[in-house]
């Protein structure tokens, strides 16, 4: 009688324990979160940049080891995915491929536009807290006079922010992402496999619209 009490008195905190790390919410204010990020991704360009010109492998690397950890990959693939994202249109496996996928071509996006990184500087505009799910910073980079808006959708990872989708000058990536993915599945016939196959995203086109 007293190990079955000690197994249910056990389990039952275990279970509070368990519940309590699900639902701690991240240490940091969404604002302190994103200048983290921006800080570190900067400062580590600034110090490599000899090094990086004309080595886009090397600023992947680095945009790779800051960022990666800090997007909500699936979060974002739902939103790029669209309607494909359901599980009555796409397998888990092809969800899965297309977040590899994506993931792997952001990366290359983002380093191939912070390559051409000058020294530009930013500045973080005042964080509103509204008590939305999803709290948006902004950030304005500077270069050569002109500012470049952009803005960081976080969501609560349980334990720290990560970023669900980026709007740059008012275009929103995951939005025009997705409409480049449904693009690609009507040249591809439909066929879900051949679109994830062949889609790259292309943020150069997606900031035109």
């Amino acid at each position: 009688m007293k190990t079955l009490i000690k197994q249910t008195l056990t389990a039952s905190i275990l279970s509070t324990m368990m519940a309590g790390v699900a639902m701690a919410a991240p240490a940091e204010a969404p604002n302190v979160f994103v200048k983290r990020i921006a800080d570190s991704l900067i400062s580590r360009l600034k110090t490599d940049h000899a090094k990086l010109q004309n080595n886009p492998a090397a600023v992947t690397a680095i945009v790779q080891q800051i960022l990666e950890p800090n997007v909500d990959a699936q979060a974002f693939t739902r939103i790029v995915m669209g309607t494909y994202a359901s599980a009555q249109n796409s397998t888990a496996q092809q969800r899965a491929t297309f977040e590899r996928n994506l993931r792997q071509s952001l990366i290359q996006n983002y380093g191939t536009a912070l390559a051409k990184y000058s020294n530009q500087n930013y500045s973080l505009r005042p964080y509103k807290q509204t008590g939305s799910a999803f709290p948006v910073v902004t950030i304005d980079f500077n270069s050569q006079g002109q500012k470049t808006p952009i803005s960081f959708q976080l969501t609560d990872a349980g334990s720290q922010w990560k970023v669900r989708n980026i709007n740059v000058a008012g275009i929103d990536l995951g939005l025009q992402f997705r409409n480049q993915f449904a693009d690609t599945v009507k040249r591809n016939g439909g066929n879900l496999d051949k679109a994830i196959a062949s889609f790259k995203p292309n943020a150069d086109n997606a900031a035109k619209k």
